[in-house]
């Protein structure tokens, strides 16, 4: 099993957004760069576990776990001009952008906000806290990963 982190605006689709959906489980749309659609194309597993994590707002935080229940395949919404992520280059017999399913599996007891991540050496080297790193879908490795679900049942930074 691999681990991931996602990035998405919690005023476009947020956890809460993801635990109402029919059988907690959506797919994970909307992806435009090259890096995170090879991981998504190419590296992310049916079973790997996914943090869920809140950007371009007032605190971004990890808050909460997904779990990846179909590998990737050709995103929809690339090819539909009705859809906000259409992408006119889009080709839907060479598919371009992929995306995978993944399913709420819980919310954090409390978030883990950038600030605090950025406080702890534990995390150094961690792709999210990388000097320009701009990903919305990246790796996390199994030690970051264990210690960040340490980080949720201590008090915040």
């Amino acid at each position: 099993m691999n681990y991931w982190l996602f990035k998405s605006e919690p005023d476009v689709f947020g956890i809460e957004h993801l635990k109402a959906m029919p059988k907690k489980t959506d797919h994970w749309d909307g992806i435009r760069n090259y890096q995170a659609r090879n991981l998504l194309r190419d590296d992310i597993k049916k079973g790997d576990l996914v943090f869920f994590y809140h950007s371009n707002c007032k605190e971004p935080a990890i808050v909460g776990i997904m779990k990846v229940t179909r590998e990737g395949y050709p995103d929809h919404t690339a090819v539909d001009p009705n859809e906000h992520y259409y992408d006119p280059k889009s080709d839907p017999d060479n598919p371009r952008w992929y995306m995978v399913d993944v399913k709420y599996v819980r919310t954090f007891k409390r978030p883990v906000t950038l600030q605090e991540l950025k406080l702890k050496p534990e995390l150094d080297g961690m792709t999210l806290l990388r000097r320009g790193n701009r990903l919305s879908v990246m790796p996390v490795t199994e030690d970051h990963w264990n210690y960040i679900l340490k980080l949720e049942s201590e008090p915040g930074a």
